[in-house]
């Protein structure tokens, strides 16, 4: 008894090590990459005018969501925890995140830690920079599970996550010389983004409150063994607060829509958030 004790001892030893090790190198290259994030201080303020060339579900949200004179805030760091589905229909596993942004250029970094049982986390980690997309997830950050990067499939789809997140930072939404928007009818509008090689494209749906309550992909890229399948992809965003002079989901849930039917897989609550 007294050897399995020591075994056991040891084991759960290494195992405590091998956390600790792999969330110091995970969280090394999180900064690492952070660190290439554009966080130049931001410029101009927010002017509501030419808002009545926009469609006018769009005008009246940017109106809603933003103040007149208020700074064109550049980056965003989004403190999130909530649930992850890590294996339907009900593998809901705990997760925290720090989710950093920036609208000019648009860029962003998602650093999580899924909870998968006792002193054992699944490190996830998707980035849109300087045009690139990728996604990387590691059981304690040393045994990578999945890691795609470098194709226009894998861009395509950061891509999109940036432009459907972009309520949580109402100023990324602002037309620019790459967001374009278009009219649909009056309680939606679609959002086209180009950056570098990648354009994608978006539908914003309105609520009665001049707000976005939901933005649809009809084909975004999901990965089925390896394989990016076009599937359409809807996030949901509720609990609307005030921070930094502008109006925000506090929380939003994202899944596909598989057999007809909306499958989400993220729900998640900012509890903190910081706007440069």
């Amino acid at each position: 008894m007294r050897v399995v004790l020591l075994v056991i001892g040891a084991l759960a030893a290494v195992l405590v090590f091998a956390a600790m090790a792999g969330a110091w190198r995970w969280r090394a290259a999180t900064t690492q990459w952070a660190e290439r994030l554009d966080q130049r201080p931001a410029t101009g303020v927010v002017s509501f005018a030419g808002f009545d060339s926009l469609p006018a579900p769009v005008a009246r949200y940017l109106r809603t969501a933003l103040l007149e004179g208020q700074t064109r805030h550049r980056f965003a760091e989004l403190h999130q925890e909530g649930q992850f589905l890590v294996k339907p229909p009900d593998g809901w596993r705990p997760f925290t995140a720090t989710h950093r942004l920036t609208t000019e250029p648009p860029a962003f970094l998602w650093d999580a830690a899924i909870s998968m049982g006792p002193g054992l986390a699944m490190r996830v980690r998707d980035r849109f920079l300087d045009g690139q997309g990728s996604m990387h997830g590691a059981l304690l950050g040393l045994v990578t599970v999945v890691r795609v990067e470098g194709t226009p499939d894998i861009a395509a789809g950061a891509l999109h996550r940036w432009l459907a997140e972009a309520p949580w930072c109402p100023v990324a939404l602002l037309p620019t010389e790459g967001l374009r928007w278009s009219a649909i009818d009056d309680s939606s509008s679609r959002a086209t983004l180009t950056v570098g090689r990648t354009t994608v494209s978006a539908d914003f749906h309105f609520g009665a409150d001049g707000l976005i309550h939901r933005v649809f992909v009809s084909a975004r890229m999901r990965d089925v063994n390896g394989r990016g399948v076009p599937t359409p992809w809807e996030g949901r965003f509720r609990d609307y607060t005030e921070m930094a002079g502008m109006r925000i989901p506090a929380g939003g849930d994202v899944g596909w829509i598989l057999d007809g039917a909306w499958q989400p897989y993220f729900r998640g609550t900012i509890v903190r958030a910081t706007f440069r």
